[in-house]
């Protein structure tokens, strides 16, 4: 989860800051190189078995990515692969230490706006910039994209955002890179660029009902009884002891929320994860929520501080074929900026649950 200023600063400046696989102290592809000649490695990277998948299976294992390489997987023979990072390539030390071969590396900056100002509130940037940028690596809504990064919610956030735009197959190796190398698998460090593409091929965004934004849920809020918006945020911001995060003083909660678990701070999305570090699968999710206070027959929006930890349950539905499910982009930091949208500090089933604006919250609730 980035950990931004609320100043209007520019992608690659952030960077450190932001995710912890990338940082400013990059290597070079001299001092890094991870050329392997292990006979183990390159006999399990030449003899992977590995089941097909449906077009909307998102989280893949590493051995079917191999196998896509391989060429033994129909439909799959010509796949992109890319990391995904906050900022610039050369601030990213996980891409190069050591990356999947032939993988790209996107920028989380060219889906989502980065400056965190009222105006963009770090929502998805405009459907048209998304696709320029995707283009310029050659994506188009026909590539077989697979994604992965050392930050599990800012992978899922360029994932939920290349569906949004009109992507139509899109995957994440699930586990990372960590789950690549624990395979057995080879990295490289060498630099890679793809080619860049013309047309998208539709209109973006393809699937507008993907991402919610303030106003319709607001309003769904307050006439909608089958709609719930559920917070995928920490216990501690759910009852409103802190904002989660260093550049938003007041802490609550959008009056009507409910509570989908999922994290342990405002930086991880630990309780969806497996001990190996893998998303867990919908009997995961469905264990985790089973005593929260909505069904999967509900429409159900996400969100979280700021649209990055929302993307992974809102993946892990789609990919189980679940179509009343969206994304609230603006999160609590779009909702805190209204000083009359209605708030509940405190667990609503409480009687200690206090009810106000945003405008009546207390300021002194940012993350020291």
């Amino acid at each position: 989860m980035k950990k931004r200023v609320l100043a209007a600063l520019l992608c690659m400046a952030m960077t450190t800051a932001m995710l912890a696989g990338c940082g400013s102290e990059s290597s070079t592809k001299e001092d890094t190189t991870q050329e392997s000649t292990d006979e183990t490695t390159d006999e399990s990277a030449e003899n992977v078995e590995a089941e097909p998948v449906e077009t909307r299976t998102v989280y893949v294992t590493p051995q079917w990515v191999q196998s896509a390489l391989n060429g033994d997987q129909e439909g799959y023979e010509d796949i992109l692969i890319a990391e995904v990072g906050y900022g610039d390539v050369a601030d990213c030390a996980s891409y190069n230490e050591g990356h999947v071969p032939g993988a790209i590396y996107v920028d989380n900056c060219e889906v989502e706006d980065a400056t965190g100002s009222e105006e963009g509130a770090y929502n998805l940037l405009a459907a048209d910039e998304v696709v320029d940028n995707m283009l310029s690596h050659g994506i188009t809504k026909d590539t077989k994209v697979v994604l992965y990064g050392a930050d599990v919610s800012g992978t899922a956030r360029q994932a939920f955002a290349y569906l949004w735009a009109g992507v139509e197959d899109v995957k994440v190796i699930n586990g990372g890179i960590d789950a690549w190398k624990a395979a057995g698998y080879d990295t490289e460090t060498d630099v890679n660029e793809g080619e860049a593409a013309d047309d998208f091929g539709v209109e973006a965004p393809a699937h507008p009902e993907y991402r919610l934004d303030i106003v319709d849920a607001k309003e769904k809020l307050e006439t909608d009884d089958n709609f719930k918006l559920v917070s995928i945020r920490s216990e501690e911001e759910w009852l409103g002891e802190t904002s989660g995060y260093n550049y938003i003083d007041r802490a609550g909660e959008p009056e009507g929320a409910v509570w989908g678990k999922g994290s342990d701070s405002s930086s991880d999305v630990n309780q969806f994860l497996n001990d190996d570090g893998t998303v867990k699968d919908l009997a995961g999710f469905e264990e985790v929520w089973a005593d929260c206070d909505f069904t999967l027959d509900n429409e159900l929006s996400f969100y979280c501080g700021t649209g990055w930890r929302a993307s992974v349950p809102f993946l892990v539905l789609y990919e189980n074929g679940y179509d009343n499910i969206s994304v609230y982009d603006g999160g609590w930091y779009e909702w805190q900026m209204h000083d009359d949208y209605p708030v509940q500090v405190g667990d609503p089933a409480s009687d200690d649950c206090v009810h106000t604006t945003v405008g009546e919250l207390p300021t002194d609730k940012a993350a020291k």
